[in-house]
């Protein structure tokens, strides 16, 4: 006998979208790494030297230390991707770090955007996503607050500090790399081998839903 799925079943898997942040926050701190290191051996070596010939793509091929610098920056800026992505997907990881909105305007980066900008019609405008407030679910039936986030736009930072986060995430990151910089780089020795395990990861899932295609056709 099948189990009945109730009405509020989902696929999403809030663990593997919780891993997938963690994962590419690491990746996107070792693109940093990849970066910082490319780019001083570079520099570096420019100055020792004092030329440094670049004319043709294979003279930037050649060098490893521009080769370094590069692939950082792809890992960087996919990473950084898959972060706020995951972000975006998850309100829990929001409600961790504490923040709203990405740059250091913080809460005010929805002012940018079409539905919660103050010009808009909607009833969203100069507000924020419930998803920014500090408590979504302080009503008495126990359900979220869709609307806590409300005209919060129209609040000088002291007055919408008090319903919701002002932050940015990207800032609270930063702030908080800086605080564990020593685990952070003991972590990073460790990318190589859970980049091998998400390809493990994503091929054994790519598996098991070849088989449920291959069980829905039978």
């Amino acid at each position: 006998m099948h189990r009945r799925r109730g009405p509020n079943f989902t696929y999403v898997s809030g663990c593997v979208k919780y891993m997938i942040f963690v994962l590419n926050f690491i990746f996107w701190l070792f693109g940093g790494l990849l970066i910082a290191v490319g780019l001083y051996a570079f520099i570096d070596k420019w100055q020792a030297t004092g030329l440094i010939k670049l004319d043709t793509v294979y003279d930037v091929m050649l060098n490893i230390s521009l080769l370094i610098a590069l692939l950082g920056g792809v890992v960087f800026i996919v990473s950084f991707a898959g972060c706020v992505g995951a972000l975006r997907e998850n309100t829990c990881l929001l409600k961790f770090f504490h923040c709203c909105g990405l740059t250091s305007d913080g809460y005010m980066d929805w002012s940018k955007n079409e539905y919660f900008n103050c010009s808009s019609p909607s009833v969203e405008r100069c507000g924020v996503p419930f998803s920014c407030c500090i408590n979504a679910t302080d009503i008495s039936s126990g359900l979220v607050n869709i609307m806590c986030g409300y005209g919060v736009q129209n609040y000088p930072v002291a007055e919408a500090s008090k319903r919701v986060w002002t932050s940015g995430c990207i800032e609270i990151v930063r702030s908080w790399a800086e605080r564990n910089l020593y685990t952070i780089a003991s972590v990073a020795l460790a990318v190589a081998l859970a980049q091998l395990f998400v390809i493990y990861l994503a091929k054994t899932l790519e598996g098991q839903i070849e088989l449920q295609k291959a069980r829905w056709q039978t």
